[in-house]
């Protein structure tokens, strides 16, 4: 019902900045709720980055407060992560999640990553 697709991944060096996105598409796209980004290192358990609700409340992991942003156009139905200040322990998988509301099937969906490297 829902496809996510994650974008503006790539190499940088510490102290630069990237911008995420991730568009969503397919039937259930209206009925989007939170949309959040997570991220996996190697060898490392996936963790959840930010997180936006469809009414604009945001919540960040501590490793990321005052460097990354997160926001979200609903009338795209996009989501995005702007990174700043990257640091090489930023390097990851960065994956884009959804859910949809309870009322219409409360179901989540995963992007399939983009990847973000930050170099010393």
């Amino acid at each position: 019902q829902v496809q996510l697709v994650e974008s503006g991944g790539g190499l940088v060096q510490a102290g630069g900045s990237l911008r995420l996105s991730c568009a969503a598409s397919g039937g259930g796209i209206f009925s989007i709720n939170t949309m959040s980004w997570y991220r996996q290192a190697p060898g490392k358990q996936r963790e959840l980055v930010a997180l936006i609700t469809r009414g604009g409340n945001t919540n960040y992991a501590d490793s990321v407060k005052g460097r990354f942003t997160i926001s979200r156009d609903n009338a795209k139905n996009t989501v995005y992560l702007q990174m700043d200040s990257l640091k090489p322990e930023d390097t990851a998988v960065y994956y884009c999640s959804t859910d949809l509301r309870p009322s219409y099937t409360g179901r989540v969906y995963w992007g399939q990553g983009t990847q973000v490297t930050v170099s010393s």
